[in-house]
C-alpha cells in the first residue's frame, strides 16, 4: 500500500492506495494557516499511515516553492510556512521513503502519464483554484527549475490589483477562484464564489458576464505568452475553475488564438482528474520510489 497527500490552499486530500492507484480510503481535512500547517500535514500523513496498517512509500504534494530534491517546502505565501523539511519529518515519523514536490507538478505528473496530456511532448497543465501555477512539460519532461518553474500566477498581466506575493497585477490576483469572487463582490456588493459567478454568466447576468470577460482576457494574456515560450501542443485547465467547462474554454481558446500569429495553436481541454490530480500525482511519486529501489 502507499499513502498520497495533496495539500491545497483550503483543504488537504489524503488517500490510501494500492499499487494500481485504486483507493481503499480517502480523507479530507481543512488546511491550517501559518507554521501550524506543518505539524498538521505531518500528523495527517502519520494518521493515514497508521490507518493503512503501514505503507511502503508516501507521496506528498504541497503548494508554493518546493525543493523536490531535498523535500523542503521553501515558501508558501497562501499557507504561510517557510523552509518546512517535510520529507525528513515524515520519514522520521513513519520510517518509509517519502517523495515531496509541488502540488501543480504532481497534477502535471498525473495528467502527463494518465490523463489529458498523455502522449504529448510539450504541454502545460494549469490548475486554477485558490492559486494559479503551471506544470510545464518540455520535450516529455516536467520542468522543475529548482522549484521555481511554472509560477505563471505571478506573471504580470497589467491589472491594477495587489497580490499576496507583494507584487501588483499578478494573474493570480485577478483570475484565481477567490479573486473572481472578490471582484464580483466589489462590483455588486454581494459575497459569492467563483462557481456561483460562472452560473450567473450562464444565465446572462451582466455583472457576472463583465467579470468573466475580464478574467478570460487576463488568462488569455498569460497563456498566450506561455505558448510563445513553451510551444505546448495542449493546455490542460484544472482546478475548481475547470468545472465551468466550455463556458471558460471556448472564449479562452478564442482569446489566445487572437493573440498568436505564427505560433502553434495549442488545444485547450479540461483535466481528466480535476481536483484529484494532485493526489494521483503524489501516488505516482510514491510508486516511483518503490520502482527505484
Amino acid at each position: 500500500m502507499i499513502v498520497a497527500l495533496d495539500v491545497g490552499g483550503t483543504s488537504m486530500k489524503g488517500a490510501i492506495m494500492d499499487r494500481a492507484l485504486d483507493r481503499t480510503a480517502t480523507v479530507r481535512r481543512p488546511t491550517p494557516r501559518g507554521e501550524a500547517a506543518v505539524a498538521a500535514v505531518v500528523d495527517f500523513v502519520a494518521d493515514l499511515f497508521t490507518q493503512a496498517g503501514g505503507a511502503e512509500a508516501i507521496g506528498v504534494a504541497v503548494p508554493g516553492i518546493v525543493d523536490d530534491e531535498t523535500g523542503v517546502a521553501v515558501h508558501s505565501e497562501n499557507i504561510g510556512w517557510h523552509d518546512a523539511p517535510f520529507r525528513d519529518l515524515i520519514e522520521k515519523r513513519t520510517g518509509v521513503p517519502v517523495a515531496v514536490g509541488h502540488d501543480v507538478r504532481a497534477g502535471g505528473t498525473a495528467e502527463l502519464r494518465l490523463g489529458a496530456a498523455r502522449g504529448t511532448r510539450n504541454s502545460l497543465v494549469i490548475p486554477i483554484g485558490t492559486g494559479i501555477a503551471a506544470a510545464m512539460v518540455i520535450d516529455g519532461h516536467l520542468c522543475v527549475g529548482n522549484g521555481f518553474a511554472g509560477e505563471i500566477g505571478h506573471m504580470s498581466v497589467g491589472a491594477d490589483e495587489p497580490c499576496v506575493c507583494g507584487g501588483t497585477g499578478c494573474l493570480e490576483a485577478v483570475a484565481s477562484g477567490p479573486a473572481i469572487a472578490r471582484r464580483y463582490a466589489r462590483r455588486t456588493g454581494h459575497e459569492t464564489t467563483a462557481d456561483a459567478v460562472a452560473a450567473r454568466v450562464a444565465e446572462g447576468e451582466p455583472d457576472a458576464v463583465a467579470i468573466w470577460a475580464e478574467t478570460v482576457g487576463w488568462l488569455g494574456t498569460a497563456l498566450a505568452a506561455a505558448t510563445v515560450i513553451a510551444a505546448p501542443e495542449v493546455i490542460v485547465i484544472g482546478g475548481g475553475l475547470s468545472r465551468a467547462g466550455d463556458l471558460l474554454l471556448a472564449p479562452l481558446t478564442e482569446d489566445i488564438y487572437e493573440r498568436l500569429t505564427f505560433q502553434r495553436r495549442p488545444r485547450l481541454t479540461t483535466a481528466r482528474f480535476a481536483d484529484e490530480a494532485g493526489c494521483v500525482g503524489a501516488g505516482l511519486w510514491a510508486l516511483d520510489l518503490l520502482e527505484s529501489r
